[in-house]
């Protein structure tokens, strides 16, 4: 129990003695960060002192800088300012030298609007004395030429256009006729080159109707007994048969090209070899016409190689073939076509376009005429048709429509075509014009001409190629000549179809008489 309250002391002892120690470390600590402080305040307060005057000091001289620029600058405004003012002065005594100067041109130009104004007032009084003199010289004028100022004026205006159509038409002849010869000259050279280059037969093999027979007694056997022959031949070949009084000949007679063709090959095969019946007929006519069809074939192949035309669809080679058995004023169609198509090729070439274009257009132009019997229509929309529906190109098919401009050419290709066309048609020898037509075509050229006012005589001339025409020389001056030519041509193209050109020449005479007594 003793050595327990001793163990007690001793512990309350040793935290009291530890107390105390603490507590005694702690007041020194205490009293040395409060010495510490008191030093750093004393330092802070002298470091603010000395800051403070220095700032002081600072702002002293900038205050004494920032006076002394202020008065520097307002030395230098107050100079500015008298130099300014100096030049105000000078402007001002400037603008009051100017402003004498306008006072003495204002009325310097005010005496002269006065002088100008006494003038016009002046010229006034004169025109109206000039109005009065001319009216007063108009009305002895009218007078003494018997017709009014307004007739007077119409007369002159009649006469300045009169000459002024004279002038014009000589200007214009001048300026067409310096066109028309270079032109031409390119033109005659690319055609003749073309006409050079392309040898053609001048009349071309026509289709022939009619079959020779070794003497008359066949015209019985091929009737035969009762006509069952003649009916059998006509219901298989679809030709009519005319047997009259022509010695040793039979007529066939039919519109459609190579029925007639069948219709006289199996009848001079029926000829020759004597056996004729309605059996035997049926039987001739069946291989001929394979043999024409096989013909056609090969004609239009050929006329496709010879031209050099690539990929042509089969129908169309067919119809190219039956052109073989067309005619056209006894020209074959098919010759004229290959014929067309070289010179258009030719004159492709002369002018830098594709040859093998324009010969293939040409070649195709006529092609509407193989099925003319067949197609209601003229031949060249229907070719053109064709052509489409075998998927030719459109410029192919423009220029087989346009070629007798019933459209309008849609390239140069399509006017090649054209005029190849009518060189082929057109030159001597190509075709053969029935005597009526041809008549008619020279009544309705006379016709023509003669409906101008002016014209005495017509001649028309080279087979209608050529008309002059003679004009009265007081009703037609030497200007207006020129004016009927053109006139003449554009009806007669707007109201005639042929074949080539025709050239227009009017001819201005006079003559003068006088007789010596």
């Amino acid at each position: 129990m003793s050595s327990t309250l001793i163990y007690l002391a001793l512990a309350l002892g040793g935290g009291a003695l530890g107390f105390l120690t603490n507590w005694f470390v702690e007041s020194r600590k205490v009293v040395k960060t409060t010495q510490r402080a008191e030093q750093i305040i004393k330092g802070a307060k002298k470091e603010a002192a000395d800051i403070v005057r220095d700032g002081q000091l600072e702002s002293k001289d900038i205050i004494l800088k920032a006076r002394n620029e202020f008065e520097r600058e307002v030395r230098e405004a107050k100079k500015d300012l008298a130099q300014t003012e100096r030049r105000l002065q000078q402007r001002q005594s400037q603008l009051d030298k100017k402003m004498e100067q306008v006072d003495q041109r204002d009325k310097e130009f005010q005496k002269k609007e006065q002088d100008l104004k006494r003038q016009a007032d002046k010229a006034q009084d004169a025109v109206a004395r000039y109005e009065s003199l001319l009216q007063d010289e108009i009305k002895k004028l009218e007078s003494i030429a018997l017709m009014t100022r307004d007739e007077a004026k119409a007369e002159i205006k009649e006469r300045l256009l009169e000459q002024a159509r004279n002038e014009t038409g000589l200007l214009m002849k001048k300026i067409e006729d310096e066109a028309t010869a270079e032109a031409g000259r390119k033109a005659q050279k690319i055609i003749g080159l073309a006409i050079q280059r392309c040898a053609a037969d001048s009349v071309a093999e026509s289709c022939v109707s009619v079959v020779a027979l070794s003497g008359d007694e066949m015209k019985g056997r091929i009737i035969g007994r009762e006509g069952r022959n003649i009916k059998a031949i006509e219901q298989a070949t679809g030709v009519d048969l005319i047997i009259d009084d022509t010695p040793e000949a039979v007529i066939l007679s039919s519109f459609d090209p190579i029925k007639r063709e069948v219709a006289r090959l199996s009848l001079e095969r029926l000829v020759t070899d004597g056996r004729i019946h309605p059996a035997r007929i049926e039987d001739v006519v069946n291989k001929v016409r394979k043999d024409v069809d096989k013909t056609i074939q090969e004609a239009g192949e050929k006329a496709v190689l010879e031209v050099g035309c690539d990929a042509v669809h089969p129908e169309i080679i067919r119809l190219l073939g039956r052109l073989k058995y067309r005619t056209s004023y006894s020209q074959n169609v098919l010759t004229h076509s290959v014929e067309v198509a070289f010179l258009c090729g030719m004159m492709a070439s002369e002018l830098g376009l594709d040859p093998k274009v324009a010969r293939r257009a040409g070649l195709l132009h006529d092609i509407g005429k193989a099925v003319t019997h067949e197609v209601e229509g003229p031949h060249a929309a229907i070719g053109a048709d064709f052509a489409r529906r075998y998927n030719e190109k459109p410029l192919i098919i423009n220029a087989i429509a346009s070629h007798h401009e019933d459209v309008d050419a849609e390239s140069v290709t399509a006017t090649l075509v054209a005029a190849a066309d009518s060189l082929s048609a057109s030159r001597p020898g190509a075709r053969i014009e029935m005597l009526e037509a041809y008549v008619k075509r020279l009544e309705q050229l006379e016709g023509i001409a003669n409906s101008f006012k002016g014209v005495d005589k017509t001649f028309v001339m080279q087979a209608g190629r050529e008309i002059r025409v003679s004009v009265l020389p007081d009703h037609i001056s030497d200007g207006a000549t020129y004016l009927l030519a053109k006139d003449i041509a554009k009806k007669i193209e707007s109201e005639m179809a042929y074949p080539g050109e025709i050239k227009v020449t009017v001819i201005r005479e006079t003559r003068v008489t006088e007789t010596a007594k």
